[in-house]
């Protein structure tokens, strides 16, 4: 992907080259203005990115316009930072790249967030055409995308609890003590980005960083690594610092951007969908699953088959995050002939399709014992344990006759 323009780089003094750089790779126009004139440039010109060459900032009052400009620009505007040692980045929600990174990398960060931007772009305009055509509104979900991301934090040195409720203040967190339990849980999760502290061996971090990079599923996460160590693969999100919160402070817009580009990719698949996938789960939402429902039922009489409907209740409410990931989870685990959907209550309904009843507890036993095992709590808090009550699909049967059906009796998670 070229890049796209305008291009506005922020910097306290003239920095031809870099303008230069940036022309000889494809932007137009490229805008270069001071502290002081930059709200006032991205006001008139637009850019569709904004690169600011100085590690620290002369004038905190533009800064906390433009950071106000940035947040508020539709599409998404990507700007990306030069960071220094362990000094905090000069826009505090910027891309940041390290001050004695090459040009190169400062283009190529550049170029690969534009892709988000143009990702916006394309989910702005289907959304559009799908409210003209059927009056279906799809919006991605309001605040801020870490308030639905999950992050990975491996370690268990000194620095592990200022980490720990750091990313938990303000994100999902899933806890490893180690590379191997970290692994598993890259297997069975889904994250928005990886932060390793201390306490591991520089031999066994190499290790993990050379499986993540890889891995073609996880080689593009953002990564954040305490205090560098030894070989470091040259990833492109990886971000380092000695200080565990500037770490952070780092670390954080790039796994908001990840985390806004996942959001973006379920709104799109819901958009494709006609709006019958909640964009935020994944699963059918309630009205296309009782549609699905009654379609299944006509399709069963018609061939002479059946399917089992399962609804998992959760022993204690879960808090959102939990929730939303449960059904993410969940929404990973449908085959081709399932479907199903999370209910207000947080419930989840599942179809196991084509499934008699004996085969549909089996099938309900071991998604419990994925979740059971999977979707763990924070602290000492038990895991989520799901009840399971099963109905199979009998002569005669509707949707509500199926839903008065699935009564509260467990089925015991292995």
């Amino acid at each position: 992907m070229s890049l796209q323009g305008p291009i506005l780089i922020i910097a306290g003094r003239p920095g031809s080259d870099l303008v230069q750089a940036f022309t000889n790779a494809g932007a137009s126009p490229v805008v270069e203005a001071s502290w002081a004139e930059a709200p006032s440039a991205a006001n008139g010109i637009k850019p569709a990115a904004i690169v600011v060459c100085d590690p620290g900032i002369s004038d905190f009052a533009a800064a906390n316009a433009l950071s106000q400009w940035i947040a508020a620009a539709v599409p998404y505007v990507p700007a990306v930072v030069r960071a220094r040692d362990d000094a905090a980045p000069a826009l505090p929600d910027a891309l940041p790249v390290s001050d004695d990174a090459p040009v190169e990398r400062l283009i190529a960060r550049v170029t690969s967030a534009q892709r988000l931007r143009t990702l916006h772009a394309t989910v702005l305009g289907r959304a559009q055409t799908l409210k003209d055509e059927r009056n279906i509104i799809a919006e991605l979900p309001a605040g801020d995308p870490l308030e639905d991301a999950t992050a990975l934090l491996v370690g268990r040195g000194r620095h592990h609890a200022t980490l720990s409720v750091a990313i938990g203040e303000r994100m999902g967190l899933i806890g490893a003590l180690s590379v191997d339990t970290a692994e598993r849980c890259l297997a069975a999760r889904e994250v928005d980005g990886i932060v390793i502290g201390d306490g591991l061996s520089a031999s066994a971090v190499e290790a993990f960083l050379e499986t993540i990079a890889t891995n073609a599923l996880t080689r593009a996460l953002p990564l954040a690594l305490l205090a560098a160590r030894g070989d470091v693969p040259a990833l492109p999100n990886l971000v380092t610092a000695r200080d565990p919160l500037v770490l952070l402070q780092r670390a954080l817009p790039l796994m908001r951007a990840r985390a806004l580009e996942t959001a973006m990719k379920r709104l799109l698949h819901s958009i494709e969908h006609k709006g019958m996938i909640d964009a935020r789960t994944g699963l059918l939402n309630a009205d296309a699953f009782g549609r699905a429902l009654e379609l299944a039922i006509e399709d069963a009489a018609e061939r002479k088959t059946t399917f089992s409907l399962a609804r998992f209740a959760f022993d204690v409410p879960l808090d959102r995050r939990i929730a939303i990931d449960t059904a993410r989870l969940v929404s990973r685990l449908v085959r081709d002939t399932d479907f199903a959907c999370r209910q207000d209550d947080g419930a989840i309904l599942f179809v196991f399709g084509d499934t008699g009843l004996r085969d549909a507890h089996v099938a309900a036993r071991r998604l419990a014992s994925v979740l059971k095992h999977t979707m763990l709590r924070p602290g000492d808090k038990p895991g989520v344990s799901p009840a399971v009550t099963l109905a199979t699909l009998k002569p005669g049967d509707t949707a509500l006759s199926l839903f008065a059906r699935v009564a509260p009796r467990p089925v015991a998670a292995e």
